[in-house]
């Protein structure tokens, strides 16, 4: 029997999207966290799956895994394109980026 998370804001599951329209590709997003973000040849910024592979679709998330969750909220307030989003997935609210509450 698996067992819920509770849902306090504090544990629930965080996803982080990147909106490449506004992407400035300057990188601070795969230097704090490489192992969330990547520049693409084409020199902006995608978020990457947890087996590393890059996700190119429109919108595409990917979970923040805990460990790495100060440096992803990092990328998004340095972010000079101010385009990267962290949503809770539960309700899908930004709570991290240019839309969080």
């Amino acid at each position: 029997m698996q067992h819920e998370v509770p849902t306090d804001g504090a544990t629930d599951a965080l996803e982080v999207w990147i909106d490449q329209d506004l992407c400035t590709g300057d990188g601070i997003c795969a230097q704090y966290a490489p192992e969330v973000f990547e520049l693409d040849i084409d020199g902006l910024a995608y978020v990457k799956s947890a087996d590393d592979e890059l996700l190119q679709a429109p919108g595409a998330t990917t979970p923040v895994p805990l460990p790495l969750l100060n440096d992803v909220v990092d990328s998004a307030k340095e972010c000079p394109g101010d385009c990267i989003h962290v949503r809770r997935v539960s309700d899908n609210v930004e709570v991290y980026g240019p839309d969080a509450e």
